[in-house]
């Protein structure tokens, strides 16, 4: 019988590549599979839960720098701007709107290859005129800044959908937005 060389190098190579490769990948698959949404979320006191101490989340609420996002602001003709970011948001692929009312949205959008899912709301401060959102991955620690690049291109698209507002006709002053500055005009005039 004649023995065979390099026969045995080539199985120890696959077998070593099921090993570093397919079982990790098997390992990210099920840890994203079981993951399950975070307590908290939601509107409580007019906040949306803090971001965790990991890089991997943004807020319009965040009290640190790495997280802060600035929030939305939609025009005074804007009268469902939530059902506008809710068109937005299921032209996105892997997403799913998970809850939804005329001042809240919550999405789960999902990576293409290990479907990590990331959870996304949205809270329309009506009184302030302004949207509030959280994006925050539900494992791991870095997102490589995939929930900040994804906000930023659902602003742009909110930005260029909003309603045109008709112009003002010459010679008359258009209210200010809020009350604190209807205020600061009528005092001034």
């Amino acid at each position: 019988m004649v023995k065979q060389k390099g026969r045995r190098p080539a199985m120890v190579w696959i077998v070593s590549a099921i090993c570093c490769v397919g079982f990790p990948c098997i390992a990210l698959g099920l840890m994203s599979f079981l993951a399950k949404a975070p307590d908290g979320l939601g509107v409580r006191n007019g906040r949306l839960a803090a971001c965790p101490a990991t890089p991997n989340c943004v807020s319009t609420q965040a009290e640190t720098q790495q997280h802060w996002i600035a929030p939305l602001t939609p025009p005074d003709s804007d009268i469902a701007p939530v059902a506008r970011i809710a068109r937005i948001v299921r032209s996105l692929p892997r997403t799913c709107i998970v809850e939804q009312s005329e001042t809240y949205l919550r999405a789960e959008f999902r990576s293409r290859i290990f479907r990590f899912c990331d959870d996304a709301e949205f809270f329309y401060d009506v009184p302030r005129g302004q949207i509030h959102f959280r994006s925050a991955s539900r494992v791991g620690h870095s997102d490589l800044g995939v929930n900040r690049r994804r906000m930023e291109d659902i602003r742009q698209q909110f930005d260029a959908s909003a309603p045109r507002v008709p112009s003002t006709p010459r010679g008359r002053k258009s209210e200010p937005r809020s009350s604190a500055s209807r205020q600061l005009v009528e005092s001034s005039n």
